[in-house]
């Protein structure tokens, strides 16, 4: 081979190196950079959806106005909310009221699972005062107790509960 040969085989070889190794070193950024935020946006949605989990495991168990929060065979509403959050590390207050004055507020429209909801009704109710607490399980859906289907999930945006929603409250 002559020398100008070799010249351009050297040359071709290098910049496909260097060119090749850039390549290498930005589809690793790109990949390590979309694993992180994967992992920030699974972290912020997974502990509410975790919260709501351990709350569905205790469907169907019977409602108890002032429930006591040292028992899992029955729970009131802020009862039943105070014992599933605290699982994963968040300590609220005992109270319905007390509860809607934690977090941060959040609006119907941007409410992820695990978020607190709140409601003015049954006996107590004047349809400004907090008298019921859920967390919501997305969908539309509310995972709360109260009367006689105890644990149970309704739907948010109908009937009773929609009437007489008022506000919600993030906590994670």
């Amino acid at each position: 081979m002559n020398k100008q040969m070799i010249q351009k085989l050297v040359t071709v070889g290098l910049c496909a190196s260097i060119g090749f190794g850039g390549m290498i070193a930005t589809t690793a950024q790109v990949t390590e950079a979309s694993a992180a935020n994967t992992q920030v946006a699974t972290t912020s949605t997974t502990t509410g959806q975790k919260v709501v989990n351990y709350g569905k495991q205790y469907m169907g168990t019977p409602y108890k106005f002032g429930a006591s929060t040292s028992t899992t065979r029955n729970f009131d509403c802020s009862s039943f909310m105070k014992h599933i959050f605290k699982k994963y590390g968040v300590n609220l207050p005992r109270t319905s009221v007390a509860q809607s004055k934690v977090g941060k507020a959040v609006s119907k429209a941007n409410l992820k699972p695990g978020d607190l909801v709140f409601f003015s009704s049954g006996s107590r109710a004047n349809g400004h005062n907090v008298t019921h607490v859920a967390v919501y399980a997305g969908n539309g859906k509310i995972l709360h107790t109260y009367g006689s289907p105890g644990v149970t999930i309704s739907d948010l945006n109908s009937g009773n509960w929609k009437r007489t929603y008022l506000k919600a409250r993030r906590v994670l």
